[in-house]
């Protein structure tokens, strides 16, 4: 999984005097939780934009002004509700011998047979949560859409696991095709080549 580095001002002073003043100097107050104990630091608000405004996952690299250098990923963040500033961050520190939890997002890739016949793909799960060590969190979960017909499901218990694991259960629908009004008759190729040979054969058999 890719890492974002995101270099921060550890800092001993946490009231909400402290807090405010970071702020108003364009700085995030952020917390680091899963240590020893909590890590206090702050880091500009700038060094977030790929963290946040992105549906990819990615872990981080926190690298301290005092020579620290921690891994982690973002458990929560906090916006004003009417600016949409970041107001306060939460990270979950990782160690390499450690199993984390992680909402990874799903790539559909392809072009499904049902949509072609006028189906509508639904996308039930956009993400999906994994568990596994730091060094097996993958970037996203792929899935090809290319032989689904009308009225297939795919299904989590479906999905291949490269080292880690799903905290779903297998029945979980991830994307599925739904019929529409504008849908055609969603046949199997196969079916569809015997019927035309079928025919075929019955044509020479009429002319003899």
């Amino acid at each position: 999984m890719k890492s974002i580095t995101i270099n921060g001002s550890q800092r001993e002073s946490v009231g909400k005097k402290a807090t405010k003043a970071l702020r108003n100097a364009g700085q995030v107050p952020c917390v680091l939780y899963g240590g020893d104990k909590p890590v206090h630091f702050s880091a500009p608000e700038l060094a977030f934009s790929k963290l946040v405004y992105t549906a990819n996952a990615h872990t981080v690299v926190i690298e301290l002004d005092n020579g620290t250098t921690l891994n982690a990923v973002l458990q929560d963040i906090q916006f004003h509700p009417v600016t949409d500033r970041i107001l306060h961050v939460d990270f979950y520190q990782l160690f390499e011998d450690k199993e984390i939890a992680l909402n990874i997002p799903v790539n559909l890739v392809g072009n499904s047979r049902g949509v072609k016949n006028g189906g509508v793909l639904r996308r039930n799960n956009r993400k999906l949560r994994v568990k596994a060590l730091p060094a097996n969190l993958p970037d996203f979960i792929e899935i090809d859409i290319t032989p689904l017909k009308i009225g297939d499901k795919v299904y989590v218990g479906e999905l291949p696991k490269e080292g880690y694991h799903f905290l779903h259960t297998d029945n979980t629908v991830v994307c599925q095709i739904k019929t529409s009004r504008t849908a055609i008759a969603d046949e199997d190729e196969d079916e569809e080549e015997g019927a035309e040979a079928e025919a075929a054969a019955e044509t020479t058999s009429a002319e003899e």
